[in-house]
């Protein structure tokens, strides 16, 4: 498989040896300071690039007829206007806040949870997230799935980084280190508490899971979840 990289960060740079290491061939490397020539040769891309590059990343994949999975978060403003362009060009899409298969794992967990909780009224619920100090965004992409798996199984509303107010999910954001990513749903109430947390050890989950969706993408079309992939 031909592999376009988008963004040649350290996680791009983490995607291309586990890519090298499963026969993959890498036929662009593309960060800001190159073009995406070498893109239509490639059978599938991946990116991993920054908030502000994503939407353009992800344009001209679609207009070269090339699938692309993207784990870039902080655009997601635009992620209709995405999917109405891959529909539009007949092509592949899946976008995810979050590719490792542990992470998509505990996204089923906290919304089951989140069913059974949400009728026990004596529970109120609060995340934290934990990410190395050159993440751009806050909170993360996947502490917001996180959020809405509970909104939309619970009659919470909505999540806020301030104080949070009845039916709110307060997210509290920590830059440390190098952390590649450690979340957890707490559940509490004046006699106990209930916890689940994920803890990424290394970038090497969110590589190999996105490229397990960029193998299973190639000869699709249309817009599709790591539930997809992973028939969770």
């Amino acid at each position: 498989m031909k592999i376009a990289l988008l963004g040649y960060g350290k996680m791009g740079q983490v995607i291309e040896r586990i890519a090298l290491e499963r026969g993959h061939e890498i036929v662009l490397k593309k960060d800001e300071n190159s073009t995406f020539e070498g893109l239509s040769n490639a059978d599938v891309a991946i990116d991993f690039s920054v908030p502000s590059a994503a939407v353009q990343n992800i344009s001209a994949c679609f207009h070269a007829n090339v699938p692309v999975i993207s784990g870039t978060t902080g655009w997601l403003e635009h992620y209709d206007e995405m999917v109405a362009l891959c529909k539009s060009t007949n092509g592949g899409f899946i976008s995810s806040s979050n590719f490792s298969l542990g992470v998509n794992i505990f996204f089923e967990i906290n919304e089951y949870l989140a069913k059974i909780m949400s009728k026990f009224d004596s529970y109120s619920v609060n995340m934290e997230e934990i990410h190395h100090t050159q993440k751009l965004d806050a909170p993360s992409g996947t502490a917001i799935s996180l959020a809405r798996g509970i909104i939309e199984n619970s009659s919470y509303t909505e999540w806020t980084l301030e104080n949070a107010a009845p039916k709110q999910i307060h997210i509290e954001t920590k830059r440390i280190g190098s952390v590649p990513g450690t979340h957890t749903v707490t559940y509490n109430s004046g006699v106990d508490a209930i916890e689940i947390k994920h803890t990424a050890h290394n970038r090497e989950g969110f590589a190999l899971g996105a490229l397990i969706a960029a193998e299973w993408i190639v000869g699709k079309q249309g817009v599709f979840t790591m539930k997809d992939v992973l028939e969770l």
